[in-house]
Order: structure tokens, then sequence, then C-alpha cells
């Protein structure tokens, strides 16, 4: 939510709470805006949550509270006393959210020296007005899927490029620790993809979707995958026809990347590759040896980077949408 937005809410929601409050004739009706203004929240569930852990909350306090001040009197130690009970009460019950308005409106009590109906009615519809106008004005959040796929196609373009890095090395070798910066981009991409797509899912009141969290958690471990191949390809170094044709592979990968590939084609491409490693000739020194070892290593990795999209596209298929599904 931007600081404009967020201060427009604010701005409304406390003032219409304050004039409701003074239109059903209650007393110390800016409690009411106040509670407004610390019920605005990020997102609609969280400011669901909140005022219902407020309410919660309110009637434990109004409830102490009165015990209290009715068996010791009105007085500034009392009132700490009440704080002493309650506190640790509304962190037992998982209302802390209520803990600072809830005592201003006990404080209420304490001022007017009351814990008559009138008064505890008072209290308890300043937090139901405050809370509720809140909740009001956060039913309006603007949508963040423009930016989750701005987001999407981000992501993906960082590991066409960090793949397109993985064919150069293969091809010309060693020349750089760009595909780590690339990689390191990738995870902080990622981070702030999750971040959005958690805050667009706690909008989502009714059908909420869980696709967008997934789809980035699924790029987070192709990620983390894709970091361990980074690490290999350094023991990489003899120019073999098993190097080119896994550099092929990659660079096929890359030109194919989209969010609706299925990765069967590549899949297939890589039993080929498997079945070539077991047909070539063995190793003759122990650098081709070396050299083939990393080359198989990279192949499984590579495997386990197919077969987490796969299994992503096997859930996900009618959501997934662009390019036919044999691409990656």
């Amino acid at each position: 939510m931007t600081l404009s937005l967020r201060t427009i809410k604010i701005v409304l929601a406390t003032t219409i709470a304050i004039f409701f409050a003074k239109m059903l004739h209650l007393d110390y009706t800016v409690a009411a805006g106040i509670i407004a203004i610390l019920s605005i929240s990020d997102t609609k569930l969280s400011s669901l949550k909140t005022a219902g852990q407020r309410i919660v909350s309110t009637v434990v306090a109004l409830a102490i509270a009165a015990v209290l001040f009715q068996l010791f009197g009105f007085t500034t130690l009392i009132f700490g006393l009440y704080l002493l009970v309650y506190v640790p009460i509304a962190y037992k019950l998982n209302v802390q959210a209520g803990i600072a308005p809830c005592s201003v409106l006990v404080s209420h009590l304490l001022l007017e020296q009351s814990t008559s109906v009138h008064w505890l009615w008072n209290e308890f519809l300043l937090m139901v007005i405050g809370a509720s106008l809140a909740i009001l004005f956060n039913l309006y959040m603007p949508s963040k899927e423009t930016q989750i796929q701005a987001m999407r196609e981000a992501v993906d373009e960082k590991i066409k490029k960090i793949l397109l890095y993985f064919d150069q090395t293969l091809k010309e070798g060693f020349s750089g620790t760009e595909d780590f910066q690339l990689i390191q981009e990738l995870e902080e991409t990622l981070d702030e993809a999750i971040q959005v797509a958690y805050t667009e899912l706690d909008n989502q009141l009714v059908n909420p979707r869980f696709y967008e969290i997934h789809y980035f958690e699924m790029r987070k471990v192709q990620a983390s995958i894709l970091k361990q191949m980074a690490t290999n390809l350094r023991f990489c170094h003899l120019p073999t026809k098993q190097n080119k044709i896994l550099a092929g592979l990659f660079y096929l990968t890359a030109e194919q990347l989209h969010e609706s590939n299925s990765g069967t084609a590549l899949m297939l491409n890589i039993q080929e590759l498997l079945n070539d490693f077991r047909n070539s000739p063995l190793p003759q020194t122990r650098e081709e040896f070396e050299n083939r070892a990393v080359l198989f290593q990279l192949l499984n990795d590579f495997t386990r980077f197919i077969d987490v999209k796969q299994k992503f596209y096997e859930k996900y298929v009618p959501e997934t949408r662009g390019t036919p599904p044999d691409s990656q």
C-alpha cells in the first residue's frame, strides 16, 4: 500500500469514526478515531485479524478492570494491577494487539471512577466503531498482479542469463564470477517476489490463490540448484563432445524458459545425453576422468532443475499460461 493511499485511508477512517461515535452520543469519541488509525493495516487479512483480536481483547480488558476497580477502588496502583493481570492474559490468548488501545479505554473508567454498564458499553462501542471503520476502508486494496507478473518475467530473465552463462562457460572455459553475481541477484528478486505474493494472498479473502507463491518458491529451489552447478562448473576444463552437448541443453533451456513449460522434452534430451555418456569411450587420463565426473554431476543437478519444474507444472497445469507446454 502506497503512502498516499494509507494517508487517505487513515484520514477518512479516523474522521468518520469520530463523527459516528458522536452521532451515538458516546464519550471520548476521539478514541474511536485513534483505534481506527491503529487498525489500518497493509492487507485485508491482517486488518481483519487485528480488529478481531482487539475486540476480544476489549472484552477481556474491561472485565478484568471492572472486577479490580470494584474490589480495590479507582487508583493508579489498581490500574497498574490491571496491567499486571491483563497483559500476560492478552499474550496467552494471542490478542496482544489490543493491549495499548484497550488500556486507553480502561483509563476512561479510571477517570470517570465508574464501571457502570453505561461506561463499559461506551468503551466497547468505541473499539467496535474504530476497528470496523478500519476494516471497511481496508477492503479496498489495489491488486499487485501487474507487479507480480513483472517479477515473474524478471526472475525468468535472470535464470535465462545464468543458463546462457553456463553455456558459454562449457564452450569457452571459466571466465569469471558473473554467474554467482547473477544468482545472487536472482535470489534477492525471488525473496522480494515471495513477499509481494504473500501480501497479495492476504488481500484475497475469497478463493485465495497460492499459484504465485508456489511459482516463486519453485524458482527459489531452482536457484539453489543453479548455485551448486555454478560451483561445479569451475572444475570443468576440457573441451569435450559432452561439454558441447550439455552446453547445448543449457542454451536450449534458456531459449525456451517459461512458466508454462512442462520440461518433458528436455528430460528426453537429458536421457539421450546420459546414454551418450554410457556409450562413450572411458576416460584415458585423470584429467579426462575428473572432467567426465563433473559433467555427470552437472547433468544430475540439471535433471533435478528440470524435475522441480515438471512437478510444479503437473500440479498447476490448468493455471499455467503463455507458450505451449513443450518448452521450459
